[in-house]
């Protein structure tokens, strides 16, 4: 890809992206995203329902009129994306791959936050923490991040969540909310997402192709693994052979889901052939 091409693709996404943040967080995002705390905002005069806990007495004595401290939600967050760039990330039949998809969400997340001055930061992994970019403020830095999400070739092509999430909890030492962009293909990472979540605001986002819930019944269908690159022939006439295939990515997001809830992370699934606009609202809306 030439740096115009990948210029031009940036600016796309962040075109979509800017306005996605317009309709999916313009109220929402502040209910959804809790701040670190309260902190003092101003004086001002007693009145009728305040809390005498909150008098500021040494003003009240000074003006002989009472006066109460106020104070309001420190509103800087930090997000942290974790971006799943293993093999299976960049497969699709539809429109656009898992990874396509998931970049749009994490530059309208991104976004969102630049808009509400609060820091972001990225994790690549695949098997391995392929990459790592420090959270900080502004349009430049979330440019930055879209750019080398974009043209990232990882090393490692086959997925594990833990050392991402072992990574996240040992160099994010404030809470965040963190943000977990995958297809979950993967299991055995209860034990660091349970610690993760007990740090950090964790939200888990399931990205699937439909052709990996269910096969065609097309005859012999040659299946590549994108992970390991190994070919293989499915008899995709046989009901057992296509029953299996669905409950294998069954198993997979089953786990994912009690894990996730279990530890008490949020969870939510989109699908690469349906509008994902619709899911992201109702979602934060519930939040």
């Amino acid at each position: 890809m030439t740096t115009k091409e990948l210029l031009k693709k940036v600016r796309k996404i962040e075109l979509k992206a800017k306005g996605l943040s317009n309709q999916v967080f313009s109220g929402a995002y502040k209910t959804a995203f809790k701040g670190k705390g309260m902190s003092f905002s101003e004086v001002r005069a007693y009145q009728y329902g305040d809390d005498v806990r909150n008098i500021d007495w040494n003003v009240t004595a000074r003006t002989n009129e009472p006066h109460v401290k106020v104070f309001e939600e420190e509103r800087e967050l930090t997000f942290m994306l974790l971006i799943d760039v293993s093999g299976s990330a960049y497969f699709g039949t539809t429109q656009q791959t898992k990874n396509e998809i998931a970049v749009e969400i994490a530059a309208t997340l991104a976004f969102s936050a630049v808009i509400n001055n609060d820091k972001v930061g990225a994790i690549f992994f695949s098997d391995k923490v392929e990459k790592f970019i420090p959270p900080k403020k502004g349009k430049p830095h979330i440019m930055r991040i879209l750019q080398q999400l974009i043209t990232i070739e990882p090393k490692f092509v086959e997925s594990d969540l833990t050392p991402a999430l072992k990574y996240l909890t040992g160099i994010i030492r404030k809470k965040c909310t963190a943000f977990v962009l995958s297809d979950f293909m993967m299991q055995d990472y209860d034990n660091a997402l349970k610690l993760t979540a007990s740090r950090h605001d964790t939200i888990g986002i399931h990205i699937y192709d439909p052709l990996e819930v269910e096969l065609p019944n097309v005859g012999l269908l040659p299946v590549i693994d994108v992970e390991t690159g190994q070919t293989n022939w499915i008899d995709t006439s046989d009901q057992v052979t296509r029953l299996r295939y669905h409950e294998s990515y069954t198993k997979n997001k089953d786990y994912f889901r009690q894990t996730f809830l279990r530890g008490g992370a949020d969870v939510l699934s989109l699908a690469t052939n349906e509008p994902y606009l619709i899911p992201l609202i109702k979602f934060f809306k519930q939040r």
